[in-house]
């Protein structure tokens, strides 16, 4: 006597054997549709074995375009005694669904049901390896290009600080992301004076990067011209406007400076920028406020020039917004906070300046996430020019 399994509501019952067999074609087909990483082959094993093992008329698989056999892919939506199995991912989110034309429409027998149902399941399995295969594959390549990109960024700022006998001069910044939307350079002028500046692209990330860049080749292409700071303000901005209106929504914030270090005279040109500050050695604060819009933002602007004098004793403090907009809690630190801070550092040289000023934001956000970019640029004029270290 044949000892068979009952499948329950069916009335039919499935052979010891037929079940052995039924399980050995299943786990051979899952070893078919799980032998690739690749999407398209994933399917297109699922179809041959459809249509070749199962002897189907035909197979095809909603909105990929794919299909094997006898079926008419114009009419899946519509078309009647079609067989449906939805392939859902683990969140029961649909990817695509099989359909399947049975041979001369007739009804499936329990066991090529059966099978079908395990085989939409392992489709499914599959499908879904294999799309998180190509998004962690596309993944590693995107953060491997943005890696290159940030090594590339961080190149382009200055390598080399430019020495300026009685003065101390640095700088520090340090990216959102991967890659930012901050500038900052320095360029020597062909009348012995030194031209800095510090910009902010709109936004973070690549595309404020890339922004960022472009600004930076008009910048240096006009900046060792020797152009008086209003004039190279509008034309940079003049410039950007002109790249079209996605460079536009990206527009620029800068603030120039220019020392004549054997006088120690300085002129300061703010395009839209966070205020700068020259602390000098009495105390007093002179803040150097916008006086046009941001590069970029409106066309044919003008921008004014204000003149100090930067006496021995004095130091100045130009930053990006992310110094500012660093949070603890709702609690801003805000550019009262960091002129009192860098008003009251100890430290004479700017280096110790700018780690100082980062170790202070640091402590405020008690160690919480960045969430702009970060940079300064710090100033100092010695004293007594003997006391410089070397």
């Amino acid at each position: 006597m044949a000892t068979g399994v009952q499948i329950p509501g069916s009335g039919e019952t499935i052979d010891l054997q037929q079940q052995v067999a039924r399980l050995q074609a299943l786990l051979e087909a899952s070893r078919q549709v799980h032998s690739t990483i690749r999407e398209e082959e994933v399917l297109e094993q699922v179809l041959r074995i459809v249509v070749r093992e199962l002897e189907m008329d035909g197979a095809a698989f909603t909105g990929t375009g794919l299909a094997y056999g006898d079926i008419d892919t114009s009419t899946l939506d519509t078309a009647d005694g079609l067989l449906r199995y939805s392939l859902d991912d683990r969140d029961g989110t649909r990817m695509t669904e099989l359909v399947i034309a049975p041979p001369d429409g007739r009804i499936l027998s329990l066991y090529e049901a059966d099978f079908l149902d395990g085989l939409a399941l392992q489709a499914a399995v599959a499908l879904e390896n294999a799309r998180n295969h190509k998004r962690n594959v596309d993944f590693a390549r995107v953060q491997q290009d943005l890696d290159a990109a940030r090594q590339i960024q961080r190149s382009l700022l200055p390598q080399h600080m430019h020495a300026i006998p009685g003065y101390s001069i640095g700088f520090k910044s340090a990216t959102c992301y991967e890659v930012g939307g901050d500038y900052l350079d320095i360029v020597p002028q062909p009348d012995g004076s030194i031209l800095m500046a510090v910009a902010d692209v709109a936004g973070k990330g690549l595309a404020s990067a890339i922004v960022s860049m472009s600004f930076r080749s008009a910048f240096r292409a006009m900046a060792v011209t020797g152009l008086a700071l209003d004039t190279l303000a509008a034309r940079m901005n003049q410039h950007h406007w002109e790249e079209g209106e996605d460079t536009r929504r990206r527009y620029v914030t800068a603030i120039f400076l220019r020392l004549h270090p054997l006088t120690g005279d300085i002129q300061v040109l703010n395009a839209g920028h966070n205020p700068g500050f020259l602390v000098e050695p009495n105390g007093a604060v002179t803040q150097f406020d916008a006086t046009g819009t941001p590069l970029g933002l409106l066309p044919a602007m003008t921008y004014s020039i204000e003149r100090h004098v930067f006496s021995p004793g004095s130091r100045l403090l130009f930053y990006t917004d992310g110094l500012t907009e660093v949070f603890h809690g709702d609690d801003e630190f805000g550019p009262e906070r960091l002129l009192d801070e860098f008003s009251k550092c100890p430290s004479h040289k700017a280096d110790g300046i700018l780690l100082a000023l980062w170790a202070a934001l640091e402590e405020f956000s008690a160690g919480g996430p960045q969430g702009d970019d970060m940079t300064a640029l710090a100033l100092c004029r010695w004293t007594d020019p003997s006391e410089m270290p070397a």
